[in-house]
């Protein structure tokens, strides 16, 4: 796939393509249902399919909280179109100049003069411009004089609503990341580099990988049932990853006092040490909430109780498919 960040003055092989269009965080099976429309298109066409996103999200922009909200980040977003055989991928940076540009200039300036697509396929409520002004509507009318066509997917849902980065964000900060998995149509995963802990876990006879949480969407403190894997370096090699059964906890320790809110996953039947690597976690299902103990029998006692209930859960699951994709990227403290 083919990465483009500049649109002007491109070659020829990097125009005329037919465009989906939108922000893609997650990349779930609404956004699928689009991209997937798009490349329905490109075929009847024989032409390229391209995907047009935005980097950073429109969020982080409009907000600068700091707040972490989003599902993918930009490199798993990158993974997870190119899976879908996208031929090009045009990143448009979110800055003030866009966020300013009005529909009609980003139509007539972006979508026709610098990439001249064939056909623009976007989602039924994706709106764009200044002030969110351009809508189907907006574009279809000026469709004749651009000399390109529109179309709009209708939404894609469950009998829990439509599919939606946002429902899915509420699901996993609740612990409900099954339903955040009917939404994104694979396990919510995270990535990260395992650091040095005070062992409290290895102590208990529980070992722990520990993964800093600063920089991702937060789940319901607690545990969880997951799907843990050693990413070797380099994407190529992600092809062939041997996932384990885990438990993993997500909080602040209560029963020591901790202030640092770290994930903390202990691999089901290994003992091996892992400083320093990459670990990717497929959260699976919520087991129970956080919660302080009184001593550290009742703590061990509950460990192993959870490991039990992990290793139940997972018996009866197959582990996530080779070709899932990263979902949250994660970078300890330095």
């Amino acid at each position: 796939m083919r990465i483009i960040r500049q649109c002007h003055n491109l070659d020829d092989e990097a125009r005329g393509a037919v465009v989906a269009v939108g922000n893609f965080d997650g990349v779930h099976l609404g956004h699928r249902k689009v991209i997937a429309e798009a490349a329905t298109i490109a075929r009847e066409h024989g032409t390229k399919l391209g995907v047009i996103t935005f980097e950073p999200h429109p969020r982080s922009f409009f907000e600068n909280s700091g707040q972490a909200f989003r599902l993918t980040p930009f490199r798993a977003k990158i993974e997870a179109i190119e899976s879908l055989g996208v031929d090009i991928l045009y990143v448009l940076r979110f800055n003030k100049n866009l966020a300013n540009l009005s529909a009609d200039s980003f139509i007539s300036n972006i979508l026709v003069n610098d990439l001249k697509v064939r056909h623009i396929v976007i989602g039924y409520d994706f709106a764009f411009g200044f002030q969110r002004e351009g809508d189907i509507k907006f574009l279809r009318k000026k469709a004749l004089l651009g000399n390109y066509k529109v179309t709009s997917v209708d939404k894609a849902q469950d009998e829990n609503g439509p599919f939606s980065a946002s429902a899915a964000r509420r699901y996993i900060e609740a612990g409900d990341v099954q339903s955040a998995e009917a939404i994104l149509g694979r396990p919510w995963q995270v990535l990260g580099r395992i650091k040095y802990g005070d062992q409290i876990g290895r102590t208990l006879g529980f070992p722990t990988a520990n993964l800093s949480v600063v920089r991702i969407l937060r789940p319901k403190p607690g545990i969880y049932a997951v799907w843990a894997a050693l990413k070797t370096e380099g994407i190529q090699k992600e092809k062939k990853l041997e996932w384990r059964p885990a438990a993993a906890y997500v909080g602040r320790r209560p029963t020591f006092d901790k202030s640092e809110e770290l994930l903390e996953v202990h691999l089901l039947d290994f003992n091996c040490t892992i400083y320093g690597q990459l670990l990717r976690v497929a959260f699976v299902s919520h087991i129970r909430d956080d919660e302080k103990f009184e001593n550290l029998d009742d703590l061990r006692k509950q460990m192993y109780l959870d490991c039990q209930r992990a290793r139940a859960i997972l018996a009866n699951l197959s582990p996530p498919s080779n070709k899932l994709y990263i979902n949250t990227t994660l970078k300890n403290n330095k």
